[in-house]
């Protein structure tokens, strides 16, 4: 399987919602929370003239010059969308491809952004290939690894298949 934004993302923010969403059990199409990203990034692709880029299985939000551009509804797990940027950095660059990072934080309940900058230098793509193979390895797993609880498990769309 090629690993994708999201599969990173999760790697960072939950090892058992990986495994499941990579073996493709999802449970996310009943999630408030994923509903409005995916209303967000609707809104904001019709702002930006260029929109969303598809490149292999990848879904860059924005392209400019200098950026690639990350766009969240929230900060609430900035290590996950980090690397999340570098995943997607190391395939453009793949590609030939040079750009810096930005994500932009766009709150609920704030009229303002707050906005990041990410760069993929020699020890980010290293420790980014062992990442990419760590995940390789746990979505090869016969099982999930067991869920640990956290305050975010409540909001999470898989709760009832971890908890309940």
């Amino acid at each position: 399987m090629k690993i994708n934004g999201t599969l990173i993302n999760y790697y960072f923010f939950c090892k058992t919602k990986l495994w499941l969403h990579a073996n493709r059990i999802n449970l996310e199409d009943n999630s408030e929370d994923v509903r409005i990203g995916k209303i967000l990034h609707e809104l904001q692709e019709k702002k930006s003239k260029k929109g969303e880029i598809s490149i292999d299985n990848i879904k860059i939000d924005k392209l400019t010059k200098d950026y690639l551009v990350e766009i969240k509804k929230s900060d609430s797990d900035p290590e996950a969308t980090r690397w999340q940027v570098l995943l997607y950095l190391y395939k453009l660059k793949l590609k030939g491809v040079e750009k810096k990072g930005k994500i932009e934080y766009i709150e609920k309940k704030k009229q303002s952004k707050k906005v990041h900058f990410v760069e993929l230098d020699e020890v980010n793509e290293k420790e980014l290939l062992e990442v990419l193979q760590n995940i390789s390895d746990l979505i090869n797993l016969p099982k999930p690894p067991p869920a640990k609880f956290e305050n975010h498990c409540k909001k999470c769309a898989y709760y009832e298949y971890c908890f309940i």
